[in-house]
């Protein structure tokens, strides 16, 4: 059942959002060269850093390169907990398998914005799929140190959708014990100069406000 509804799910999102005349970035497939410690990122396409005229742009390259980090970032556009997904659990070659295998010291998780396309038909899904995610990555990577981030969000209009997704996400970190940088769904809101030609994801600009907002809340956890 949950990849039917995924299968279905995916048609819409790559229509609705993963498919934009702006060039996307593409996934990085290896660690980053260095010997600091590895940091995983499990995102969509304002993780990946569409819109951005160049991927050095986004911002988690811009603050694994300001803090000695290796990014390892296979981050997929249009990607939900179970929007634009048809793979799930150990195996599978999902991003959750993908950054297992990589054995990270910090694991990102900043999922959840493309599952609002889909909360109507499938928020039992999306629940249920965000917590087996956190949970199968913590108990896989019981060192590493989880960062979940609250899911972005592109314009000032706000689903109803966006707070309950929000919350449960906020919940499932609470259940591993990770990091949760709150309010990322208002860090470009009001700025509609800081979106790239495509209406739907950020330009530099907006990357590099993100930025500045993901480096405030991480100087706040130490890192």
């Amino acid at each position: 059942m949950k990849r039917s509804v995924a299968l279905l799910i995916a048609s819409f999102v790559v229509a609705a959002l993963a498919a934009c005349s702006t060039p996307a970035a593409a996934p990085t497939d290896d660690v980053a060269a260095g010997d600091g410690p590895v940091v995983a990122f499990y995102g969509d396409s304002y993780t990946l850093g569409t819109g951005a005229s160049d991927p050095d742009l986004r911002w988690s390259t811009v603050i694994s390169e300001e803090r000695g980090w290796r990014e390892y970032n296979p981050s997929v556009n249009g990607l939900g907990f179970i929007n634009n997904r048809s793979a799930f659990g150990d195996g599978s070659g999902d991003l959750p398998s993908l950054i297992i295998d990589q054995d990270p010291d910090i694991v990102f998780v900043t999922m959840g914005l493309n599952d609002n396309f889909s909360y109507d038909f499938a928020a039992d899904e999306i629940h249920a799929q965000i917590d087996e995610d956190l949970q199968r990555l913590h108990d896989a990577l019981p060192d590493a140190r989880f960062i979940v981030v609250e899911p972005f969000w592109y314009t000032d209009e706000r689903p109803e959708s966006l707070g309950i997704i929000s919350g449960w996400v906020e919940d499932a970190a609470a259940d591993i014990g990770a990091d949760y940088i709150p309010g990322a769904s208002h860090w470009i809101e009001g700025h509609p100069e800081w979106m790239a030609s495509d209406g739907l994801h950020p330009n530099d600009e907006g990357y590099a406000a993100m930025t500045k907002q993901m480096d405030a809340a991480l100087d706040e956890l130490g890192l």
